[in-house]
Formats: C-alpha cells, structure tokens, sequence
C-alpha cells in the first residue's frame, strides 16, 4: 500500500467570508481577452434557456462566424519565448473550454467553473483539495462511483469520510457534529441516485453555518440541472457536475464540471486547489468534449422541459398500475421529500425508479422493453433503463446498499424526450408481462 505524506502547502476548502456576488459568471484573474470578449455577449439577467444558449457563445471577432469555431489545437504559437497571445497549451487552457466553463458559471450563477473528463474527475480534484486527517460528511444515497472514491482511494490516501445515516436535516446535522474540527466538505447529491432521495440544501447550509462555518458544502446536480435547481442560491459553495447527463444530453460524451460561488473556492493555478489539480494532474476535458457540452446546453432548458414532462407521466402511470408504494418519484405527493423538492427545484426531474419484488421480475421487465435501452448512465434524449444493484452500484456492498434500498428489485429510468404515449405504453406493457 502506498503512503502518502501530508503535503506542506494545500489548497484549503475554506468558504470565502463577506464577499457581495453579483451572481452572474465573473471574469477569474487569469482570464483571456477572448474570454472577456465571450463574457461581455451575455446578461446574468436573462432566463436559463436564453443564458445555455449566450453565454461563452460570442460570434467570432475575426470571421464574424455566429458559432465560435472549434480550437482543436494542443498548444498555441507564440510571437516570443514566454510571451503567449493569450494561450499557451490545452491542459491550461483552451478558448472552446474555458467557453463552457463561462456557460456553465453563468448557467449556475457561479464566479467561476472548471470541466473535467468526467464527473469522477471533477469529484476527485475537489477530494484532492483536503489533506489528509479532514473529514467529508457525505449523504447515504451516493453515486456507486462516488461512494467507491471515498471508501478506497481517498479513505486509504488519508481523508475520514462519514455517510449520513438517511437524508434528513438532521442525520447532516449528527454527522457533521461527529466529525468535529476535522470537517472540512460536506458532500449532498439532491435527488439522489438511485432511490431519488431530496435534500433539503438550504437548511443542510444552515446547519453547516451554525456547525462547522469552515467546511465547504458540495452539491451534486447531475440529476436536477441548473435548469431545475440552483444550490448555490440556496447556500452551497460548490456544484458538481457529471456533464455526460444532461448537460451533454445526447449520450455522446463523458465529462464533468464544477462551479464555485466565488473565485476562491476553485482556486488559481497557483493554490493547490480544484483549478490547480485540473492543470497539474490532466484530467481536464478536451476541447471536442468541451464543444459537445456546449452544444447541449443550448437545448438544455427546452430538454428538461419534455423529461419532466414524461417522468411526471410515466410515474403516474406506474402509481395506478402498482401502487404508490412502488414507485419513487419526487414529483409524487407520496414521496417523503415532496414538499422540499417543491421548494427547492423548478420541477422534478427526469428520473423514475421503480421498486419490484425481485432480480428475477426486475430483469423480466428490462428485457421486455423496446424503448428503453438497458445501459449504464443517464440523461441522454433516449430512454434508458439500469439496474443498479448490478450496474451503476454494483461497486457498494450488498449490506449497505440494500440497507439504503437498492435491493435487487429496484429499476432505475431515465426517461428520454420520446413521445409519451410511447414512453408509457412500452413501459406499462412490460409491468403487465409479470
């Protein structure tokens, strides 16, 4: 096993105090002409739709081209040694990624944003900005992948993490309570995967301002969007993103985000913290990536419009067709975390999952759909289906996960932007196959 020493100099996730936001994507310090120029195209003022479709997206300064071009370039030519125009090499920086990151801030009303190649990615430069001896309080109902990092990479290099025992207040509250001085992130994901668990992020917050005022508080939206949710509106320092959902939206790429509320919680390259890791350790998204994500976030708005649309359907039909017991959906007067979800998010979501009474019909039912494609992630235009207990959380051990619902019955939908009547007939025939 290896061992790793306490670094001597780290970035600390320490909430920034007294700072006034104008809430709208500010310029960082380091900031290019050209990102200047894509920032001045945009208002904070306008509506989420209108923002995924501006922000970063000035037209081009020297061909007047509508779209900005797509800078597929590694490195950047320079008229003297040292002396870059305004970009030197694409781990740095790059014009198509920082566009998003501009959009991405904006879109969440961010001082700043950095992209990833994956949602892992971002998640382990924000872990790789504590030392070791902090602890991290994080929610029970954790991404297989999430829970995976913090149980052995991290726990191994050094970071204490506590689970919450459930969802609540007041689990955030005991186990922030635990961990004492040596708290320094509190990590929420809001509906949660799989069993869509809401957090209430406002009073998490306040719970955390009252506890432990140094910690930072995460929040991963990959679920809700910005369209949806806003955490850092409601008091989170940080938004997380897997950028492969719906921001991309098309199941065409991998990616992930991250957005601070002030300039300080992502760093500079120079402090050790999330933006230095993105440089020194790699694993930025590309530029090919970087345009994808920007693609999709200009039908994001109008995307979540229609998955809400048929989740909200879909979940309907479940709950005549099964009982309200069986279906979770936060958009359901059943659901334990309705009337926060109603708080806190715009609408509820694109996912449904399903509790049935075994593998056995669990997988009867997957093989009997014809829209849904049975496959891993999420997010995408097209329906897909995953059964968690053997796929997204296979990782978690049968104990644990089951003791947080993910039993062998439970099926997860990401429900597409297909026609409805579709959507509810494909899944609803293969229910009645049991």
């Amino acid at each position: 096993m290896f061992t790793f020493a306490t670094r001597t100099a780290a970035h600390t996730l320490a909430r920034p105090v007294g700072r006034t936001l104008s809430g709208a994507a500010a310029s960082r310090a380091s900031s290019s002409d050209d990102e200047t120029y894509a920032k001045s195209h945009f208002m904070p003022s306008w509506g989420k739709g209108t923002i995924g479709i501006h922000a970063g997206q000035a037209p081009d300064k020297e061909t007047g081209a509508t779209i900005p071009p797509l800078h597929m370039t590694s490195t950047f030519t320079q008229p003297s040694p040292g002396e870059p125009i305004s970009h030197e090499y694409s781990r740095t920086s790059n014009p198509t990624k920082n566009n998003l990151e501009t959009c991405l801030a904006a879109l969440d009303g961010g001082a700043d944003a950095g992209v990833f190649a994956s949602g892992l990615g971002a998640t382990t430069a924000v872990l790789h900005s504590l030392r070791p001896g902090d602890t991290v309080v994080a929610g029970h109902d954790l991404y297989g992948g999430t829970y995976r990092l913090l149980t052995t990479i991290f726990a191994e290099w050094g970071l204490n993490v506590l689970f919450t025992a459930d969802g609540t207040t007041e689990a955030y509250k005991a186990a922030m309570e635990e961990a004492g001085d040596s708290l320094k992130l509190v990590w929420a994901e809001t509906p949660t995967n799989p069993m869509l668990d809401v957090v209430d992020i406002a009073a998490v917050a306040a719970a955390r301002d009252a506890i432990a005022p140094g910690a930072m508080l995460a929040v991963d939206n990959t679920f809700a969007t910005p369209v949806l949710q806003s955490p850092l509106a409601l008091g989170a320092d940080m938004v997380v993103y897997s950028s492969t959902k719906y921001l991309g939206g098309h199941s065409d790429v991998v990616g992930g985000a991250l957005v601070g509320k002030t300039p300080e919680v992502l760093g500079t390259h120079a402090d050790k913290g999330p933006r230095f890791y993105q440089n020194a350790a790699g694993p930025q998204a590309s530029p090919f990536d970087s345009w994808l994500v920007q693609r999709g976030l200009k039908t994001l708005s109008v995307r979540m419009e229609k998955h809400c649309d048929n989740a909200e359907a879909l979940a309907n039909a479940l709950v005549d067709e099964l009982g309200a017991d069986a279906v979770v959906y936060p958009g359901l007067a059943s659901h334990p975390g309705h009337e926060v979800a109603a708080k806190q998010m715009r609408r509820f979501g694109g996912m449904v999952s399903l509790r049935l009474g075994s593998k056995a019909e669990a997988v009867k039912v997957a093989k009997a759909l014809k829209v849904f494609s049975i496959a891993e992630s999420l997010g995408g235009v097209e329906s897909l289906l995953c059964h968690p207990a053997s796929m997204t959380h296979g990782s978690i051990p049968k104990e644990i996960r089951e003791a947080r619902g993910v039993n062998d019955g439970l099926l997860r939908f990401s429900v597409g932007i297909e026609e409805t009547e579709d959507i509810l007939a494909d899944v609803i025939g293969a229910v009645k196959s049991l």
